[in-house]
């Protein structure tokens, strides 16, 4: 009884702590909370030639389904499409096109604003397998992922969300 109660509390503050109400309808009003889809569970994105066409080299073999699922774990925190607001962490919109610590009205870390390097599919690999090692001082909480095959699908669907521009 106990046990429930603490992970009912958890999980209220974890909603507030992004914005997310748990009500859908209301959280998609405010702006608010991971992404909402009308897309049904299991359904590919349909993604336009020109978004498809970013991925380049091994993120053309990335499973954007599997990319997409993956992202929920990224979407308490963060939010991909242009126009959105920032959350606990940045929007990623535009991430490969700017450097470490550079999202307009974010309140980066001091390791973040110092940070002096640009965004690239690949950097957000090491990033991804280890956010506390690569740049110690972020105050990302999240462990990472730990396969190449889990980074290469998320990766590769942040690069059509944010319609980067694909590797030189």
């Amino acid at each position: 009884m106990i046990r429930t109660a603490l992970f009912t509390l958890a999980a209220a503050l974890a909603l507030s702590a992004c914005g997310d109400t748990g009500e859908p309808a209301r959280d998609a009003e405010r702006g608010a909370g991971p992404e909402r889809s009308t897309q049904r569970e299991g359904t590919p994105p349909a993604y336009s030639p020109e978004a498809l066409a970013v991925l380049t080299g091994i993120y053309a073999d990335a499973d954007l389904n599997n990319g997409r699922r993956l992202f929920r774990r990224c979407a308490a925190c963060h939010t991909v499409n242009d126009g959105r607001r920032h959350l606990v962490g940045p929007n990623l919109s535009g991430m490969f096109s700017r450097g470490a610590g550079e999202a307009a009205g974010y309140n980066y870390s001091p390791a973040l604003r110092d940070a002096d390097f640009d965004w690239t599919p690949e950097r957000l690999d090491e990033w991804l397998a280890d956010p506390r090692g690569f740049l110690p001082g972020n105050r990302m909480s999240f462990v990472g992922l730990r396969t190449e095959a889990e980074r290469r699908d998320v990766i590769a669907y942040i690069m059509v969300e944010t319609a980067a521009e694909p590797a030189e």
